[in-house]
């Protein structure tokens, strides 16, 4: 049983799972290729950010929405890899695409990149497509830029589990 929460960033063992995406990134990517956000930007209060513990309470998985006047921003999606494979970043991403929702923001956008691709493979059978550079990023050939729509859930739609 997870428990996904919306929880500051600002503990202990979710610094620790942080540090733990940003090796795996690291080995990925260079640093001019990594655009993270660091704990002082996710503890903004435009900031929405989710925290996934398992059954003994233990950080498994997060994720942030950064919210702006035209759209939100994904960022630092990740599931530790011992939790993978059981549809956690699946509802992860659900969870901040409904609390986006409701604070009015019908357009997400992420930048990813393309030696991550079970996250592009995700992204894509949850909708997201491929667009260009936003915000301030620049075309670079280590990013991939992708976006969705939101839609509030009609009653009689079926859910996805």
């Amino acid at each position: 049983m997870v428990n996904i929460e919306f929880e500051s960033p600002d503990q202990p063992e979710v610094i620790a799972l942080i540090a733990e995406l940003d090796a795996y990134q690291d080995r990925l990517y260079p640093p001019e290729s990594r655009h993270a956000l660091d704990l002082a930007a996710l503890r903004q209060a435009h900031v929405l950010f989710a925290v996934a513990r398992d059954a003994a309470g233990r950080a498994v998985g997060c994720g942030a929405v950064v919210l702006g006047s035209a759209y939100g921003e994904l960022k630092r999606m990740f599931v530790s890899p011992a939790c993978r494979g059981q549809g956690l970043a699946r509802r992860l991403l659900a969870a901040l695409e409904a609390a986006a929702l409701a604070r009015g923001c019908a357009l997400l956008k992420l930048e990813t990149g393309p030696f991550q691709p079970e996250a592009l493979a995700f992204y894509a059978a949850l909708g997201y497509t491929r667009r260009g550079p936003f915000g301030s990023y620049r075309d670079d050939p280590l990013s991939v830029f992708m976006q969705k729509r939101l839609q509030l859930r009609s009653a009689s739609a079926p859910r996805h589990r």
